[in-house]
């Protein structure tokens, strides 16, 4: 496995409004099926969607099941990783998963197409998207990015997201700067300089980057006035009303993982290495450690308890994404997520 893959961040994010057709007409269909069960020793059996194929974003999760969190709240936790092919809520929409990790701009962009989906849990506190320059770029705020070409893997996801969110915190429309779709080639882009900008994650291409060799610095998409809200755990409402108890037990449960990841990065490492194929390489888990290293930043709880969703954030948000065209339709922020699961 070489270290693009042991880096890789989250690439299967769904671009808000854009659900495929198959998840829309499961949910019109008649969504409500859960994967309700027992599993081993009378425990509750849950089912937990979590994006792309193993790997060490999905820490906490591997933490929680390897400490026995899961097991110690009475749930018996199997993981679901989503291949290329799949889509990331069809599962969660047929009854075959009873949770998700996803964004809250994904969760927004399926409650445009009323799928009835609730976060219940922030665990990514911080969106993890930057844009990417050279150290010696003349580019050091927002407000520089203005007739530049900016590298983003297609306008879709996160990273596209990130940039409209940065673009408009200093003032600027997309016709001020020249969008250029790159697929996940963001690293040999401005490595090559086919770019002068990158968007990306930032606990993965900065680090990419400067493994290739390449002092970077980063601008954070963050900002007060377009706040944007990462992943976290999501529910179907169906499943929140029969078994609300259970998703509160895997909340608290996934939060000890993430905290414990924080606190123990290289431990966090070791633990993975059951859910992680090549984190037996030194070298892959050295990378895997950098990535939980540069992860803590996203995965910290400031000010607020763990797992809080703040409504503000969460109405400003879906205000944005109106405003950006990055909703089907009409979405009420205050029923897509909620305070209600935490411990």
């Amino acid at each position: 496995m070489n270290v693009r893959k042991i880096l890789q961040s989250s690439r299967r994010i769904v671009a808000a409004g854009t659900l495929s057709l198959f998840v829309l007409t499961l949910a019109l269909a008649g969504c409500g099926a859960t994967a309700t069960g027992t599993g081993s020793g009378g425990k509750a059996k849950l089912t937990v969607g979590l994006t792309y194929v193993p790997n060490i974003q999905f820490a906490p999760f591997y933490v929680a099941q390897a400490l026995g969190y899961y097991r110690d709240a009475g749930l018996d936790v199997t993981f679901h990783h989503h291949g290329a092919s799949e889509d990331e809520f069809a599962a969660l929409v047929a009854g075959q998963e009873d949770a998700i990790f996803a964004g809250g701009d994904e969760i927004a962009g399926a409650a445009a197409h009323n799928i009835p989906i609730v976060d219940v849990a922030t665990v990514f506190t911080k969106y993890p998207v930057v844009a990417v320059v050279p150290a010696n770029s003349s580019i050091t705020t927002a407000a520089d990015l203005r007739g530049h070409t900016i590298g983003v893997p297609g306008k879709y996801g996160a990273t596209y997201i990130g940039l409209l969110a940065l673009l408009s915190s200093a003032g600027l429309k997309q016709s001020d700067v020249t969008i250029q779709s790159i697929g996940y080639t963001q690293v040999t882009a401005l490595l090559t300089h086919k770019v002068d900008v990158v968007m990306g994650y930032g606990n993965n291409e900065p680090l990419l980057l400067q493994k290739a060799g390449m002092t970077v610095r980063t601008l954070d998409v963050n900002n007060a006035e377009h706040p944007l809200i990462s992943n976290g755990l999501a529910a179907m409402q169906t499943v929140l009303s029969s078994r609300g108890g259970d998703i509160k037990k895997l909340v608290a449960a996934t939060l000890k993982g993430v905290q414990y990841v924080i606190d123990h990065p290289q431990d966090a490492v070791n633990l993975s290495k059951a859910f992680v194929p090549g984190l037996d390489s030194t070298s892959n888990a050295a990378d895997a450690l950098a990535v939980l290293q540069a992860t803590a930043p996203y995965l910290q709880t400031v000010g607020a308890k763990a797992g809080y969703n703040d409504p503000a954030k969460w109405t400003a948000m879906v205000s944005f994404l109106q405003s950006q065209g990055q909703l089907s339709g009409p979405v009420d922020a205050s029923k897509i997520a909620t305070n209600n699961y935490l411990p």
